[in-house]
């Protein structure tokens, strides 16, 4: 096999990289091409897409041809990012135009990273086309996924992952996480049970490995497995013991916060959401992975532990 990483030497992509050829498969990395767009529906979107410069596609194209797995790492990763046309771009045209040139180049699968952030606030993360996005960034990977499912390819090609809350050694929000955990703010809405969905850069690259090689035929959405960790013991493992405070009280603060971001046009939901997500977590469904066990082994707590002596 031979394996395409546009974007392999950002977070995620790099750890793609690492953990295709630790496996003794071919695998290059790619920069990917800047791309802009004031899109705001999956129509406008893959409209866009179908009028993509074609010496552009061509040169992708020809890049991606002997390749039987390609995987668009690339975008921009800023959840408090505003709507504008680069993260559009970045987010929501860039993987329709790479999945137009690996239908034309005969790859076998093109692997979209998407986010989990697309479903928003809903009580149980899953792995349908159902999105909720609730900021900027979340409505960039959300448009991408509708228009993905538009996008007239091949049925098979296209296969899109969503990440969880990703973490990895040195990543700045790790290390703030750990900080975070060690101050009297950190906290958990009682009982503290409820899971995170916090995860690891390296379990993800071991889902994206497992699903490049995989022989049969795969779910066009997957979700990254949880890691098995609570809201609580996430905080605990950043060296932290987190205040347990009364549910209720979380509630309405997480109410009075929306609102006051309603106020400032959404500039907030992100920093909200934070906070919503250390108090409460979010559940998600076992998922595919775990019916064809294919569940990577969850490496995040030992992360978590590193994190907080770095």
């Amino acid at each position: 096999m031979s394996w395409l990483v546009f974007g392999g030497t950002g977070f995620v992509g790099s750890a793609v990289v690492d953990g295709v050829a630790r496996t003794g498969i071919a695998v290059g990395s790619q920069r990917a091409p800047r791309c802009t767009t004031t899109a705001a529906t999956p129509e406008a979107l893959v409209a866009e897409a179908l009028r993509a410069d074609p010496a552009l596609l061509a040169d992708l194209t020809a890049l991606m041809e002997g390749h039987d797995v390609v995987v668009n790492a690339a975008g921009s990763a800023t959840p408090s990012a505003t709507g504008d046309s680069d993260l559009l771009g970045a987010n929501a045209l860039l993987p329709l135009v790479l999945a137009r040139a690996a239908d034309a180049a005969g790859v076998r699968r093109f692997i979209h990273l998407s986010s989990a952030a697309v479903q928003g606030r809903t009580p149980m993360l899953d792995e349908t086309p159902s999105v909720r996005p609730f900021s900027a960034y979340s409505r960039s990977k959300a448009l991408a996924e509708l228009a993905l499912a538009e996008l007239p390819v091949r049925a098979s090609l296209t296969v899109i992952l969503r990440p969880t809350s990703v973490q990895g050694r040195g990543r700045p929000t790790t290390l703030a996480l750990a900080r975070f955990a060690g101050s009297p703010l950190a906290s958990v809405a009682a009982p503290g049970t409820s899971p995170s969905p916090i995860t690891s850069v390296d379990a993800l690259a071991d889902l994206v490995l497992s699903v490049g090689s995989h022989q049969g035929p795969v779910p066009r959405i997957i979700l990254q497995p949880w890691e098995g960790l609570s809201v609580r013991s996430v905080l605990q493992a950043a060296g932290g013991r987190p205040r347990e405070l009364p549910a209720v009280a979380c509630r309405a603060a997480v109410r009075v916060g929306y609102a006051l971001s309603a106020l400032l046009r959404g500039r907030l939901d992100g920093q909200v959401r934070r906070v919503e997500l250390m108090w409460f977590g979010q559940d998600q469904v076992p998922g595919w992975c775990s019916e064809q066990g294919l569940t990577p082994v969850p490496q995040v707590h030992d992360l978590l532990v590193a994190a907080r002596h770095a």
